[in-house]
């Protein structure tokens, strides 16, 4: 189960040179350190890495909406509370009064084509 690669230590998954990997890869693989194609921003898109990690700061687990977050295949333009222009990109982030807590990630700053950003009324604290 690749969910569970991420949690052995040293582990290497090498996909250089084949044609047939699709993407976005799963989203948990994109979190192996030793993925060799993490920084390919076609199977690893940065915007969606970035949100994942949102999610895990703001304890996403435990929103009161977080509806295809985190799904490992679905783009992060149907995850609740995200739309997207029409290159896919991340335009704005609503998640207002959605129980969000913990830290505000700082990888945040790479979602560059945001032009709102609505994370009023939550228990959210800066990193």
């Amino acid at each position: 189960q690749i969910g569970k690669l991420n949690e052995i230590e040293n582990t290497k998954l090498l996909l250089n040179g084949n044609a047939q990997v699709l993407d976005p890869a799963p989203l948990s693989v994109c979190f192996i350190s030793g993925f060799d194609r993490k920084d390919d921003a076609k199977l690893c898109p940065p915007e969606r890495n970035a949100l994942k990690i949102l999610f895990d700061s703001a304890k996403g687990g435990e929103w009161t909406v977080n509806t295809d977050w985190g799904h490992p295949y679905k783009s992060h333009c149907s995850w609740h509370g995200v739309e997207c222009n029409d290159d896919n990109k991340t335009a704005k982030l609503i998640l207002s009064s959605n129980g969000l807590s913990g830290t505000l990630s700082p990888d945040i700053a790479k979602l560059s084509f945001l032009e709102f950003l609505d994370l009023s009324d939550n228990d959210i604290k800066g990193s």
